[in-house]
């Protein structure tokens, strides 16, 4: 494929099939939000939903469920969906990677090292508590990732950035491994929030990271249009005007507010970065713009079916959402990897 090929692919298809799955998604996203409202070990009718949310006469037990837990655990799903798949589309067009994670900068590494060092040094074992801990382990280790790749270079490459991110990852997930075997009993928190769970976490948890969140989705906007145009490769795009240090600065900046601030308020939830933006490529093509925008609304959609799964497949327990986005996810991914057009990029 020529780059006046390329250029033409990235920019242009059906617009109808871009408004239809814009409509698809949305209405999606509304039945997921209804959902994890309505569904849990309390059952509420989406009339008395309706009626808690906006300050109706409704029995104080189903007003706690719907306000006090599940609203708060509902935002948290769609600022984790639409943060990780986000970061998943922007670390795949920026590495020119199919099969890109946000976890290759060493988000996931870092946020688990830091929440190591949170339980060994000042004895943390609340969300509220270690949700800083977490996110600042990822902005280092993030950090460290780019700055090992750039070394001696002007700018990191995407193959540079891999090995550097690799390697830290390698590291960081070798000493929390050695410290959970040193001290089971005192990591057994660290392994609550591996597991990728949404249990007790409220709005002290959600509200910190937010606006870190908001920003990275700020930049991911920003840089759609340029990551279509770093994509017919560097030369090209240097002369059509794009700035590629700028576009991949930027881009891991996002990635990291993204990731980092969602994997710092629930763990590391799998496949969601990798699997959403291969759903949304096959939905509209290979234009970054929508594949983010679009991403922002998959995201959710996913991890609050998966939650709402979580409650009720082991009612009255419940699973860690990691757990059922990983096992839901790896089939969908075989599949979709398959096609062509759904993987390539």
């Amino acid at each position: 494929m020529t780059a006046a090929d390329a250029q033409e692919r990235a920019t242009t298809s059906s617009p109808g099939r871009r408004v239809a799955a814009l409509i698809l998604l949305a209405a999606l996203a509304v039945v997921a939000v209804g959902a994890s409202l309505a569904v849990g070990s309390r059952p509420v009718d989406p009339g008395t939903v309706w009626h808690a949310l906006t300050g109706g006469d409704v029995p104080a037990a189903d007003h706690a469920a719907v306000v006090g837990l599940r609203l708060p655990r509902t935002v948290l799903g769609v600022l984790v969906g639409a943060g990780l798949a986000v970061a998943g589309g922007l670390m795949q067009a920026l590495t020119r990677n199919p099969l890109a994670d946000p976890g290759l900068l060493g988000v996931t590494s870092g946020a688990a090292f830091a929440v190591a060092m949170g339980v060994v040094v000042f004895g943390i074992t609340r969300p509220n508590g270690y949700v800083w801990f977490a996110f600042a382990g990822a902005l280092v280790a993030t950090l460290a990732v780019y700055l090992i790749g750039s070394a001696g270079r002007s700018n990191a490459s995407p193959v540079q950035l891999t090995l550097a991110g690799v390697a830290i990852s390698a590291v960081l997930t070798g000493i929390v491994g050695a410290l959970r075997l040193a001290d089971q009993e005192r990591f057994a928190v660290l392994l609550t929030w591996e597991s990728g769970s949404f249990q007790s976490r409220g709005w002290s948890v959600v509200v910190p990271v937010l606006p870190f969140l908001a920003l990275g989705l700020v930049l991911a906007a920003v840089v759609a249009g340029a990551l279509n145009t770093l994509g017919l490769g560097e030369d090209l795009a240097t002369a059509l005007g794009a700035s590629v240090a700028r576009t991949r600065v930027l881009s891991i900046v996002a990635i990291t507010l993204l990731a980092g601030g969602a994997t710092a308020m629930a763990g590391p939830i799998t496949l969601v970065g990798l699997m959403v933006p291969h759903i949304v490529r096959w939905l509209v093509g290979p234009d970054q713009r929508w594949i983010l925008g679009l991403s922002a609304l998959a995201g959710p959609v996913l991890v609050l079916l998966a939650d709402v799964a979580a409650r009720v497949l082991l009612w009255p327990g419940e699973l860690p959402v990691g757990v059922v986005t990983a096992f839901v996810g790896a089939p969908v991914l075989i599949a979709l990897v398959r096609r062509r057009k759904a993987s390539g990029l």
